[in-house]
């Protein structure tokens, strides 16, 4: 539908005003709520996400399409819980205790967004325990750990023991990222993935959501 296609381009484009003026058409025309949010906003994320990821679009592209996409999802929020539309699995993310780095969280949080699911931002400098309590609370699929010190990342392993002595191990995935991060670390620690870049940690958080 040539509509949707125009909702994902100006998303593309990080034409929030543009963005919200065709969903709004789109709600008007009687389109279902699903397309919208999968044909038009993710589609056109997910564009953004893999030329991110190809390195044809940087961070500012990234941040000014997802604010975009968050004011499309303003317009449908509403349509989608009457229509009974369920996020496609809730991750709890956050920087670990002792960094108080957030850009790569936050660019990881949008592309997440951008797959349709729930996300919970603990923000920075959190706790082991503090990733399992809202793991906990809100029935979270997966914990996101993000470190871009060498000196924070060992409480990435602290956040994996204490998912176990909670007893979550087999119900939450957890999923680590940052600079010095590498597949190694996270095969040692007994992290279940790693991504060495947003768009990637999207893709695998909605793969470990849908598995």
């Amino acid at each position: 539908m040539a509509l949707l296609n125009d909702i994902s381009e100006a998303l593309q484009k990080g034409r929030a005003q543009d963005v919200k003026t065709l969903v709004q058409q789109a709600i008007d025309a009687k389109t279902p709520v699903r397309e919208i949010l999968e044909d038009g906003l993710m589609a056109g994320m997910g564009i953004i996400g893999e030329k991110f990821k190809n390195n044809e679009v940087y961070v500012p592209e990234v941040l000014i399409a997802a604010r975009a996409m968050n004011g499309g999802i303003e317009l449908i929020r509403p349509l989608l819980v009457e229509a009974g539309v369920k996020e496609r699995g809730t991750v709890v993310i956050g920087t670990v205790k002792g960094d108080l780095h957030d850009i790569g969280k936050n660019l990881v949080k949008m592309m997440v967004e951008g797959k349709g699911m729930k996300v919970i931002d603990l923000g920075t400098n959190v706790t082991a325990d503090a990733f399992v309590a809202a793991a906990k609370e809100h029935s979270a699929q997966i914990i996101a750990c993000s470190a871009l010190l060498t000196t924070t990342m060992g409480e990435m392993k602290e956040v994996v023991q204490k998912a176990k002595d909670a007893g979550l191990r087999d119900a939450v995935k957890i999923m680590v990222g940052g600079a010095p991060v590498t597949q190694n670390f996270c095969d040692t620690i007994g992290a279940d993935a790693y991504a060495p870049d947003a768009a990637s940690a999207a893709d695998s958080a909605l793969a470990l959501c849908t598995a």
